[in-house]
C-alpha cells in the first residue's frame, strides 16, 4: 500500500463494474477517492470505507459540463486538491451489435456525448487544479478494439479511438505543467454489465478469448496493475501512450 497515499482521485463511472474496481484499488493504494458516476455510486463508496479507505460518492453526467464542474467544486471542496483523473464513464454494454448502418444519429451522438465529450469535459475541469499544483495524472480509458476495428460497434469503435487520438493531443498541451496523460486500453472485460449482456457474450467471449496470447476471459483485476502505474510516480516520464491490457489480443 501507498503507491498514491495522500493523492486524491476521481472516477467517473465509478458506481459498478470497472470503474467501481478502479476506484477500490486507488483507495487500497492510498488515495482519497471522488466515486463519481451517473448512477447511485453510494454502495461504492461505503465498500471502500468499509475496507479502512477514504471515498466520497459525488453525482455527475460527464456529458454536461455544469454538472462536471460542480463535481470537481465538491471534490476540491472536500479533498482539497485533485490529483488522479480516470475517466471511465462510458456508454457501451447496453448498446445492441448491428451493421453501421444500422445506427441512427441519435444513438451515435449519445455515445459521442459520454464517450468522448465526457473525457474531454473532465480533463478540461480538473486542468485548472492540476496546473495550479504543478502536478497531474490524467488516465483515459480507451479499449483495445480500436487497434483491431470490431465490427458491429462502429460508433463505440469510433469513440474510443477518438480517445487515443485526444490522449495525445493533450498530453503535447499539459505536459509543461506537470501533467501526465496516458490512455488505459482494456480488452473485453467480464464485468457485470458485459455478463449481463447475453449477445455480447455470446458473439464476442469465443472469437477474442482464441485471439489471445493467454487464452482466458478478462478480469477487470487484471487492470489494476496499469492502472496504478499509470496513476503514480511511476509514470513521470511516460506521457501521451496507450497501453493495452488484453492479453496479447492486440500487439502494437
Amino acid at each position: 500500500m501507498g503507491r498514491v497515499k495522500d493523492k486524491v482521485a476521481i472516477v467517473t463511472g465509478a458506481a459498478q463494474g470497472i470503474g467501481a474496481t478502479y476506484a477500490q484499488a486507488l483507495a487500497a493504494e492510498g488515495a482519497k477517492v471522488i466515486v463519481s458516476d451517473i448512477l447511485n455510486g453510494s454502495e461504492a463508496a461505503e465498500t471502500i470505507c468499509s475496507n479502512g479507505g477514504e471515498a466520497k460518492y459525488i453525482r455527475a453526467d460527464v456529458s454536461d459540463e455544469a454538472s462536471v464542474g460542480a463535481m470537481v467544486q465538491e471534490a476540491v471542496e472536500t479533498f482539497g486538491r485533485i490529483d488522479i483523473l480516470v475517466s471511465n464513464a462510458a456508454i457501451y454494454a447496453k448498446l445492441k451489435m448491428k451493421a453501421f448502418w444500422e445506427i441512427d444519429p441519435e444513438e451515435w451522438d449519445r455515445v459521442m456525448a459520454v464517450n468522448v465529450r465526457g473525457a474531454f469535459i473532465c480533463a478540461k475541469a480538473v486542468f485548472p487544479i492540476m496546473q495550479r499544483q504543478g502536478y497531474g495524472r490524467i488516465i483515459n480509458i480507451a479499449s483495445g478494439t480500436v487497434f483491431k476495428g470490431t465490427p458491429g460497434f462502429l460508433h463505440y469503435v469510433t469513440s474510443k479511438g477518438a480517445i487515443v487520438a485526444m490522449t495525445r493531443a493533450l498530453a503535447r498541451e499539459t505536459g509543461d505543467s506537470g501533467i501526465c496523460v496516458n490512455t488505459l486500453a482494456p480488452g473485453l472485460v467480464l464485468s457485470e454489465q458485459v455478463l449481463a449482456n447475453s449477445e455480447m457474450r455470446e458473439k464476442l467471449t469465443g472469437p477474442v478469448i482464441a485471439s489471445r496470447a493467454i487464452k482466458r476471459d478478462q478480469q477487470p483485476e487484471d487492470l489494476i496493475g496499469a492502472l496504478l502505474f499509470l496513476a503514480s510516480d511511476d509514470c513521470a516520464f511516460m506521457t501521451g501512450q496507450a497501453v493495452v491490457i488484453d492479453g496479447g489480443s492486440v500487439t502494437h
